[in-house]
């Protein structure tokens, strides 16, 4: 049994199909919710919580910090010399 198992995921992975869930966000959500986050108001603060950003996307607050810690290290401010 465990023999045509492994055969069928390996037709399967053939035919390109990988298994598990669809991502929540796609590319641009993700791009957008690191563009909320990385945003501040005047005072210095951040201007969207994650939970706000979370809400706009219509996912959880997990959701969102696991997009973001995917996303590659760019940088949001001044550099310090």
């Amino acid at each position: 049994m465990s023999e045509r198992t492994m055969d069928g995921l390996a037709a399967a992975r053939a035919r390109g199909r990988t298994g598990g869930q669809k991502p929540k966000l796609g590319p641009r959500q993700v791009q957008l919710a690191q563009e909320m986050y990385d945003e501040v108001d005047k005072d210095g603060k951040r201007r969207w919580t994650v939970q706000q950003i979370a809400d706009e996307f219509g996912v959880t607050r997990p959701t969102i910090y696991r997009h973001l810690g995917k996303m590659p290290n760019q940088p949001t401010g001044a550099a310090i010399e």
